[in-house]
């Protein structure tokens, strides 16, 4: 250690040696400053046409990245009066290595990422810019777009609630910003369309991840899903939900570390009788086959009861239960928990109880951004989490250093026996601060503690508290903005992801753009001028008073939201101030620290009402936060090691489903399956290296007209001389085709094409929607091989590919069947090709340690063709053409949809 110190000492850190390396190309943008200064606004937009034409000429775009970088700086001071820092070019470079920038929070990471953004941008294959929030997405796409727009590049929004035709648009700009669920459940939803023309997503070249920790390693945990609605049982869980308050605490067990509940003995047998009796089950056993919805139903009522806690965990709105993410204390409105949770939910609080999904399509976070061809990051807090990165998506992590030094003074943990003690010694600490103007920032980790401590501070006399949780994010961007203002106390339900920066004095842009609103000429002029000299004015007011204090109420898991929170205070070399207050009541004391914590504190001199400072103590809490970090991580390699088995196969499907959608027609693949079906057929009936006399064949009559429509005469063939296995197949596969070729014939060899390929488009979703429930029990169950020495994983890969390779059977044999017993039949107004309908989807996010599900809306716009056609137009309308009936459709989104 000391060695690798001293080292360090002499030669710098590897990340040092890194940062340096950078440099030279810092040099050489900063040289060309005064040469850009001197382009004029036309010549300067020109460099982008200049740049691209030579990329087209060959050149490498990593050799462009100084003049472009160049580009970019001298955009930003012209549109929007910020000129790039050198450790802002040294964060763009980074990011364009593939490599994720670790810069302080205020060293504006969102201008940093207009460098590498353009610079890839020039390729013309498009750059993904990823947000935790579509105000943050929006609110960049506006703010950095002007950089953007100004050098002739085109910028794209994607968030919730647009239509397929806006998300297209978006997608084919040359920046596009969106949140990561957006991009993923785009993903997903591409793969479930029937023709090219309905994807919206044109590849995967670039993505840039703000706040990369977050996303990448928080939510990770979080597979996307996409569902539709299932059967509705919601008297079922009504009924269940008022049996649980009839349960004492013998009745049930509490793991609050891993958030799970379950039923003792006694509690069972409480409930058999209970049920029983009210003829809720018809047995006596809850555990028998019939009751195993009953059992289910009964596990996530008590979930719902005893683990779940309103205005933490959720809050009621609207008659709806709306969840608060745990990372954010976001609302979270159009996501649902999994697993019948969020309806248990409802029936608790007796609101109106939304009905239960079906999954259709998957995917996690992790093999989601592994599309990307290049992925590159950027956050406050990633070093710590750097292994991690480096493991799973091949990332490093490079901490820029700051533009100023940092002042901020960090202070001890001050560390108390109670809740009351601490929210006392927090409400004395406030009270203090306001009294000096200075301004103060307080942490909590949910809704109730938050309005817990503002009912302490009026108490006191401080009135004038505002309050930034999942009830009020609608204001948060505001609210944060001002938080530096002198003597203001903000009261915020956790930092993570927040995106606006706090600055001493106030938000000077946004008190501008909220106060001048509708103000023109003079009026404007003198109303920005006094909001300039009122916000320079209480800056050095609150500099005057130590800059701003953060407070933290309690460790939170993840040591990097804890750092977040203090890197709210010391922008930009401004002084400041961070504590945090932890009781032996908090959740993270309770869970990894058992009463024996409490005589070690009393022997280091714990009382009543006092606190304590102690490094073996707070060394202890960041043990503590590391455990949870380091399960955290197990579990997400956990779910990619199972996610990589399905992640094959969703591959190969959906890679299929590309291919034949850009078939003209599938009448080769099809006639491929038919031969399979033959061949399977033919192996069920007649046994390898047999005489015809041992042939099954009322079996093998039966299986022709099942899965080909078809009535050969094999009586007659049997007694034939010379009669072997390969000459029936050659008959039958002959038979086959002839009878399908008529059919061709008859219904019109373009409809048929048509029509071929929806049947097998919707016959790859439908099998892969059950095969995907099938994964789905089987990865729950098949932990239990652990207790017999076999690998869970092996097992699960081995069977997953058996199902794999069954689906790819039983495909053949659906595609087979409906082919030959297909009809074609004019019916008005005939439904968009798609499977399922898009209008119906939910769009999920589910936490498989918790079994949280999160759901969104999905957004689908379905317009029926009208009109009548005869099957003669029918049949000689080309795909591609309009359709006869004027709807002003193509025919093949239209009648000739199947």
């Amino acid at each position: 250690m000391a060695l690798a110190a001293l080292a360090r000492k002499l030669f710098g850190s590897a990340n040092d040696r890194r940062v340096r390396r950078y440099q030279p190309k810092v040099d050489a943008i900063n040289a060309l400053e005064p040469e850009f200064e001197k382009l004029s606004d036309d010549q300067l937009r020109a460099k982008t046409d200049e740049f691209r034409d030579q990329l087209a000429k060959g050149e490498k775009l990593d050799n462009l990245i100084v003049p472009a970088f160049a580009t970019v700086r001298e955009a930003a001071k012209r549109t929007l009066g910020m000129r790039h820092f050198d450790v802002q070019l040294i964060g763009g470079m980074v990011l364009n290595e593939h490599s994720i920038t670790e810069m302080r929070t205020g060293e504006g990471k969102t201008l940093v990422a207009t460098l590498a953004a353009y610079h890839n941008a020039l390729a013309g294959k498009g750059v993904h810019i990823v947000t935790v929030n579509d105000y943050l997405a929006s609110r960049d796409a506006e703010w950095m777009g002007n950089i953007y727009r100004f050098l002739g590049l085109e910028v794209g929004i994607i968030k919730h609630g647009l239509s397929d035709a806006e998300r297209k648009a978006a997608y084919a700009a040359d920046i596009t910003y969106g949140t990561n669920n957006e991009f993923g459940f785009d993903y997903l939803r591409d793969n479930m369309k029937y023709s090219r023309e309905q994807m919206v997503q044109r590849g995967h070249n670039f993505a840039i991840v703000d706040e990369v920790d977050s996303i990448l390693i928080d939510e990770a945990r979080t597979p996307l899903i996409i569902s539709g609605p299932s059967q509705d049982r919601s008297e079922l869980y009504t009924t269940i939900d008022k049996y649980i308050p009839l349960l004492v605490e013998e009745d049930y067990t509490i793991d609050e570390k891993h958030r799970s509940a379950s039923f003792t003995d006694e509690g069972i047998e409480k409930l058999e009788e209970i049920l029983e009796r009210d003829g809720v089950i018809k047995s006596g056993s809850l555990y028998d086959i019939d009751n195993v919805s009953i059992v289910h139903h009964l596990n996530s009522a008590l979930r719902a009861h005893k683990i779940f806690s309103r205005d933490k965990d959720y809050i009621v709105r609207n008659d709806e239960v709306v969840i608060i993410d745990e990372f954010t204390g976001r609302m979270m409105p159009g996501r649902r928990f999994s697993e019948g949770l969020h309806q248990a939910l409802e029936a608790k609080e007796k609101v109106k109880i939304q009905p239960e999904n079906q999954t259709l399509a998957s995917i996690t976070f992790q093999n989601y951004f592994r599309l990307y061809k290049k992925l590159s990051g950027m956050t406050g807090t990633a070093d710590t989490e750097a292994a991690e990165f480096a493991d799973i998506y091949g990332l490093a992590v490079v901490t820029v250093p700051t533009n100023v030094p940092i002042a901020r003074i960090d202070e001890d943990d001050a560390i108390y026996r109670t809740v009351e003690e601490k929210f006392n010694a927090i409400t004395d600490l406030v009270v203090e601060c306001r009294e000096r103007r200075q301004p103060v920032l307080v942490g909590t980790t949910s809704i109730e503690r938050s309005e817990m401590l503002a009912e302490h501070l009026k108490k006191k006399g401080v009135k004038d508290v505002q309050i930034l949780n999942a009830r009020y994010h609608e204001q948060e961007a505001y609210i944060i903005s001002q938080a530096g203002v002198p003597g203001a106390v903000t009261i915020a339900t956790n930092m993570a992801g927040r995106g606006t920066d706090i600055q001493l004095g106030g938000n000077l842009e946004m008190r501008i753009a909220a106060e001048t609103e509708g103000l023109e000429g003079e009026a404007l002029e003198k109303r920005t001028a006094e909001i300039k000299a009122d916000v320079a004015k209480r800056k050095a007011e609150a500099l005057e008073a130590g800059g701003l204090m953060v407070i933290g109420t309690e460790r939170h898991e993840s040591r990097r939201i804890d750092n977040q929170l203090r890197g709210r205070s010391g922008r930009q070399g401004d002084p400041g101030h961070s504590k945090f207050f932890v009781s032996l009541q908090d959740d993270l004391m309770r869970r990894f620290f058992p009463e024996r914590m409490e005589k070690i504190l009393t022997s280091l001199g714990l009382k009543d009402g006092e606190s304590i400072s102690d490094g073996l103590v707070t060394k202890a809490i960041e043990r503590a936060q590391t455990r949870v970090e380091a399960h955290n991580f197990d579990i997400r390699k956990n779910i990619l090691k199972y996610d990589d088995v399905m992640n094959d196969q969703r591959k190969v499907i959906f890679e299929q489903r590309l291919e034949l959608m850009d078939d003209e027609h599938v009448t080769d693949t099809i006639a491929d399956m038919r031969h399979d079906v033959v061949d399977s057929i033919i192996a069920k009936s007649c046994p390898d290296r047999s005489f015809p006399e041992q042939w099954n064949i009322e079996q093998l009559q039966a299986a022709c007209k099942t899965y080909l429509n078809i009535a050969p005469p094999l009586p007659e063939w049997i007694d034939e001389e010379g009669m072997d296995l390969e000459v029936l197949r050659e008959r039958l596969i002959k038979a086959a085709d002839e009878f399908a070729a008529a059919k061709s014939a008859r219904i019109g060899p373009d409809t048929m094409r048509q029509i071929e390929k929806s049947i097998i488009l919707q016959s790859i979703d439908g099998l892969w929607r059950d095969h995907l429930i099938t994964l789905d029990h089987l990865s729950k169950v098949v932990g239990w091989r652990g207790l017999a020495q076999r690998d869970p994983l092996n097992e699960y890969k081995q069977e997953a590919f058996e199902l794999f390779s069954q689906l790819l059977n039983n495909l053949r044999e659906l595609v087979t069947t409906q082919m030959s017993h297909v009809e074609l039949q004019v019916r008005q107004a005939p439904p968009q090709p798609q499977a399922p309908d898009l209008s119906q989807l939910k769009a999920s996010h589910i936490n498989p340690q918790t079994g949280e599900n999160e759901v969104s809306q999905a957004a689908a716009q379905a317009n029926a063709p009208r009109g009548q056609l005869t099957p003669e137009q029918m049949a000689r309308t080309r795909r591609n053409e309009l359709c006869p009936c004027g709807s002003g459709k193509k025919f093949k989104h239209c009648h000739g949809a199947y």
